[in-house]
């Protein structure tokens, strides 16, 4: 099986050692994004709708760059530092996966990196 690194300027930089994605046989794994602003190392706000929105934003970029769509996404684990969110972040969510809706899980944690507070990632299929 040939193993390929996606890496696009259109989302972040990796901000530790791993990859923004990685092709896998017809599978595409998305490292967790959280709601920095592309070109920089900085959260795009401390509101949790404005980095629930950069993060799906940034999960999109990935996924494209390697080769899929959001329409081949089969799995999407979210993270949460507040579970309260829940809802507001269903809201945003579903303007990326309206009609599809894939395999998900969300659970909150304590933290996450650069004090985000809120982290996706997913797993799709490649086109073609």
């Amino acid at each position: 099986m040939t193993l390929s690194t996606v890496q696009t300027d259109r989302a972040p930089a990796a901000i530790g050692p791993y990859s923004q994605g990685i092709a896998a046989g017809q599978w595409l794994f998305v490292s967790g994004q959280i709601g920095l602003a592309p070109g920089t190392a900085n959260l795009v706000s401390a509101d949790f709708a404005d980095q629930a929105r950069q993060a799906l934003e940034n999960l999109r970029q990935i996924v494209e760059s390697g080769g899929s769509s959001l329409s081949q996404v089969v799995s999407v684990d979210v993270f949460l530092c507040d579970i309260t969110q829940f809802g507001t972040f269903n809201e945003i969510y579903e303007s990326y996966f309206s009609a599809h809706k894939p395999a998900r899980a969300v659970v909150e944690v304590k933290g996450l990196p650069k004090g985000a507070l809120v982290e996706v990632k997913c797993i799709a299929v490649l086109l073609g």
